[in-house]
């Protein structure tokens, strides 16, 4: 078997962009409408770490929760805080069964928690 690939559920193409692939760094790997006008599918990846995102009704519920380990979850926190998002200001929690955690949510509910080992 391989990694599951998790759907996120969206429902603003632009807040999904601006968050996923202008804050969190993620690049489009692939996107698909049935027809102009339609609910998208969005292919993403950053890494190993790859995740669709979903407008379809019944696709995926919002509220979602992942844990993505990074290798350095201090200097992700860092680079993410200098861009200046105006929606997000992440930080590092250290939790007590060793990881470093740092906690975001994306405009439509979803939290991602990024991690890595203390």
């Amino acid at each position: 078997m391989k990694p599951p690939v998790p759907i996120l559920r969206s429902f603003d193409e632009a807040r999904a962009r601006d968050f996923y692939v202008g804050f969190l760094g993620f690049e489009v790997v692939f996107e698909h409408r049935f027809e102009p006008g339609l609910p998208l599918y969005l292919g993403l990846r950053q890494g190993e770490c790859v995740l669709h995102l979903s407008e379809h009704f019944g696709d995926a519920a919002p509220g979602a929760a992942l844990r993505i380990e990074v290798p350095d979850v201090d200097a992700f926190c860092a680079a993410l805080n200098a861009k200046g998002y105006a929606n997000a200001r992440p930080g590092v929690q250290a939790q007590p069964w060793g990881s470093r955690d740092m906690a975001v949510s994306d405009p439509f509910g979803n939290r991602l928690v990024f991690w890595s080992e203390g």
